[in-house]
């Protein structure tokens, strides 16, 4: 098994296998599942510069940036309201922390580009699996990462880990295909996209077997409705439970964790890998 080595990330090389990182999400909507949308307030790129401020006060390695809800029945938003809503927020960001990684979280060609030209670091595509590469050729073309998430229309599996492992091999294939170097690819496994609670139980369950596919693998579970139906609580009481998530993908080998509550998420990964990579200093107490 091919294990991954580093990853340029605009200003930052990440070292796989040192730690896990955790990379901050910017929701730039109205309607975010998680009641975090930042356009819910009067002046959403100020909200968003100083969330971005937080997140990086807070640990974050890498920070996120999205402007369409993913949520089950969500409003689907046009190109042009996607762009209004997160190229200014790319710029905005980019210029305050000028140090940091940043992801764009869309599926549009359009604002992909127009985000990369505004300062986005990296490509973060939701329809990794899909036989649309127009994304991974962006990526190709401009030289920047892309994180390639699984996600099916419908949680229809015979072999669900098989499934999800194959869907995400063939579309690393197809990005290299496009000129994606094998070391700008990260996966996704879409844990709450095209599954249902039961199948994302499983599929964290055998998360490990997602390293053999030898790249760096980013998790996502942040206040997701699996871990509401588990515990029968709302968006804005899953910390626990997303930390339970964590601490496991890192048991896992998982590279990246994405999340909306940084510090207890930092906390819990520099904590689990100590145990699991050895990887840790004396901080004092």
């Amino acid at each position: 098994m091919t294990k991954p080595g580093q990853t340029r990330i605009g200003p930052r090389t990440f070292r796989w296998g040192e730690r896990t990182f955790v990379m901050g999400i910017l929701n730039i909507t109205p309607d975010s599942f998680s009641g975090d949308g930042l356009l819910a307030t009067d002046d959403g790129v100020a909200a968003a510069v100083e969330q971005a401020r937080a997140m990086a006060g807070e640990g974050a390695d890498l920070l996120d940036i999205g402007g369409e809800s993913t949520r089950p029945g969500h409003a689907t938003v046009d190109e042009d309201e996607e762009l209004r809503r997160v190229i200014p927020v790319v710029r905005a960001v980019r210029a305050a922390l000028p140090n940091m990684p940043l992801t764009i979280d869309t599926t549009k060609p359009a604002v992909a580009e127009a985000a990369l030209a505004a300062g986005a670091d990296a490509i973060n595509d939701v329809w990794g699996v899909a036989e649309d590469g127009t994304l991974a050729r962006i990526a190709a073309a401009r030289g920047v990462p892309i994180v390639l998430m699984h996600n099916r229309a419908e949680p229809r599996y015979e072999h669900l880990v098989q499934e999800v492992l194959e869907d995400l091999r063939r579309a690393i294939e197809r990005a290299v295909l496009a000129g994606v170097p094998r070391s700008h690819v990260i996966v996704d496994p879409g844990i709450g996209f095209g599954k249902t609670a039961e199948q994302n139980l499983a599929l964290l369950r055998d998360l490990g077997q997602l390293r053999s596919l030898g790249q760096p693998i980013l998790l996502g579970t942040s206040r997701k409705s699996t871990l509401g139906k588990v515990l029968g609580l709302p968006p804005d009481q899953r910390v626990e439970a997303t930390l339970a998530t964590t601490a496991l993908g890192v048991a896992a080998g998982v590279d990246i964790v994405r999340v909306h509550d940084v510090r207890p998420n930092v906390r819990a990964a520099r904590m689990a890998d100590a145990i699991v990579r050895g990887t840790w200093q004396d901080a004092g107490a």
